[in-house]
């Protein structure tokens, strides 16, 4: 995650120094990490860290990808051993790089509990 955010001036955001870019990032360790604060104090003016609630996964659109493919992949499907999992996840994974139109509609909207 480090060489991440120490290569992030390599991506196309090098392009636009004039551009301000904001990363939603959720509370692991690493994003909290001592070693990325020179990076980060380096791009205070450039950069902004916004953190998701703790335990808020209805917020983080990835977990909705894993709990998509779990319920697609894994739940109430046996395999046999772990190449058979794997080919059954690359195979979803497949799927959803054809057709990415199935993405959003899985992603795009946010569920709040009522805790």
């Amino acid at each position: 995650m480090h060489r991440l955010f120490c290569n992030f001036s390599n991506t196309p955001w090098a392009s636009y120094p004039d551009k301000h870019a904001v990363m939603v990032l959720d509370n692991a360790k690493i994003h909290h990490a001592n070693i990325l604060q020179p990076f980060l104090c380096e791009n205070e003016e450039r950069l902004t860290l916004v953190f998701l609630p703790p335990y808020s996964p209805n917020l983080n659109l990835v977990e909705r990808i894993w709990g998509w493919m779990k319920e697609s992949v894994i739940a109430n499907r046996f395999h046999a051993n772990r190449k058979e999992l794997r080919e059954s996840i690359v195979s979803f994974l497949e799927h959803l790089a054809q057709f990415p139109e199935k993405v959003l509609p899985r992603i795009g909207q946010v569920i709040m509990s009522e805790n």
